[in-house]
């Protein structure tokens, strides 16, 4: 069965740093892309980050870029999700997703798979 599970969330003051880890286990088909989203409260889930599986190619949504890295392992079926510089308004439940079949990134849709997400808590 298909999982996603991702790690590495936690209480960070502003400024600090953290790294997310999203395991994929189970998927016996090819993936086209891998993403993270992150839903505030009371906010709708947005997208953060998205990383082409083939050939690496990323994606950043305009409050990521030049603060966080998305990078994988193929080996491991892992991305991470490198955070800087958080910002109070990087709190939030962090989801990574999978997306078989090429498509927008930014439209959550088109994503088929979804972890169980991870909290982010960035203290100012």
């Amino acid at each position: 069965q298909a999982q996603l599970v991702e790690s590495g969330g936690g209480l960070v003051q502003a400024g600090g740093s953290l790294r997310l880890s999203c395991a994929a286990s189970g998927f016996t088909f090819s993936t086209y892309a891998m993403a993270w989203f992150r839903q505030a409260p009371g906010k709708e889930q947005e997208f953060v980050a998205v990383i082409r599986w083939s050939d690496g190619s990323t994606y950043y949504s305009v409050s990521a870029k030049g603060r966080f890295t998305i990078s994988r392992d193929n080996a491991k079926n892992t991305v991470y999700l490198q955070m800087n510089s958080l910002e109070s308004e990087d709190t939030a439940v962090y989801y990574c997703a999978v997306q078989r079949y090429a498509g927008s990134y930014f439209d959550r849709a088109k994503y088929e798979y979804w972890g169980q997400g991870t909290q982010v808590t960035v203290s100012s």
